[in-house]
């Protein structure tokens, strides 16, 4: 049912948006890639803060680079983030059909002889911009919970949570540790993704791309319930769709060395990474928190 709250202008544009999503699903998958590249290209020079973050981000992490290097892997990003645009209005609203046609997956076995054994199941994965279809696609064939951060446009979350659960999600916020403990409890997968900076509070500084980085603790603390597995997983757009693989369940995890920990889990994101750069979200802050006395990447503005 409506809510009458979201009949008001300030939604009108946030309505708008969900009404192009709905319709860019029936766009075929080459045609939403030339449309949101060029959607992507024409963002670049309009968003500077973002532009300049991810500029930071990846040079910083690939020191290697030349600038000319780095420039161009900053234009290829926004083009990611334009064709993410559909990738997100497919996660909401394609059919399985559509999105079966366009999935590779490989090593799905690791997952299925997990579900198979008794304990918890974390799915480890990483921002990459498809990472809402990643999500959906998990949804075909299994049921999981997705551990989300609600999104501050209160229309456009209600979308986001309406349209996982209409195909067998169970949401849950990444505030409420106790009902992602639940579902660890219940053998309940669980789709995590721990690769944003939290503050130094909830963190410990772990080594990405040799940088010491500001690193969510709590896959390691979420680890110890029910014999969990930790599972990598990844979901990137190739040529012709998307490709869904799995690893093997991290072995002797979680250890007794927190920064260990981290640093394990901060190795298998790092390759995941540099498998397809372009797609990573590098608009976010990742290194905004820095130990004592280290250099602020950032600019202030």
């Amino acid at each position: 049912m409506l809510n009458i709250k979201f009949i008001h202008p300030k939604f009108f544009p946030t309505w708008i948006l969900i009404l192009l999503m709905r319709i860019g699903v029936f766009i075929p998958f080459s045609t939403q890639v030339i449309i949101g590249r060029t959607i992507g290209k024409a963002m670049y020079p309009l968003m500077s803060k973002l532009r300049s973050t991810a500029y930071s981000n990846i040079s910083h992490c690939f020191p290697e680079k030349k600038q000319s290097q780095v420039n161009a892997l900053v234009k290829s990003h926004f083009e990611a983030i334009g064709i993410s645009l559909f990738e997100t209005a497919n996660a909401y609203y394609a059919s399985d059909k559509k999105i079966i046609k366009l999935l590779t997956t490989k090593n799905e076995h690791f997952f299925k002889d997990a579900l198979k054994q008794e304990g918890g199941i974390i799915l480890l994965c990483a921002h990459f911009m498809p990472l809402m279809l990643g999500s959906r696609a998990l949804l075909i064939n299994h049921t999981i919970a997705n551990i989300y951060r609600p999104q501050n446009n209160k229309l456009f979350d209600q979308a986001m949570v309406k349209g996982y659960k209409k195909h067998g999600a169970v949401m849950i916020k990444s505030t409420d540790t106790r009902s992602i403990v639940k579902a660890i409890n219940n053998s309940l997968p669980i789709w995590y993704a721990p690769d944003q900076d939290l503050g130094e509070k909830n963190s410990v500084f772990a080594p990405l791309f040799g940088i010491p980085t500001a690193t969510a603790s709590a896959t390691a603390r979420l680890a110890k319930n029910n014999n969990t597995r930790v599972i990598p997983y990844s979901f990137i757009r190739t040529k012709k769709g998307y490709e869904m693989s799995f690893d093997e369940p991290l072995q002797n995890f979680p250890s007794n060395n927190p920064v260990g920990d981290a640093t394990t889990t901060n190795m298998i994101l790092e390759k995941q990474i540099k498998k397809t750069p372009e797609q990573y979200l590098w608009i976010h802050r990742r290194f905004k928190t820095r130990p004592e006395g280290a250099k602020n990447f950032y600019k202030s503005n």
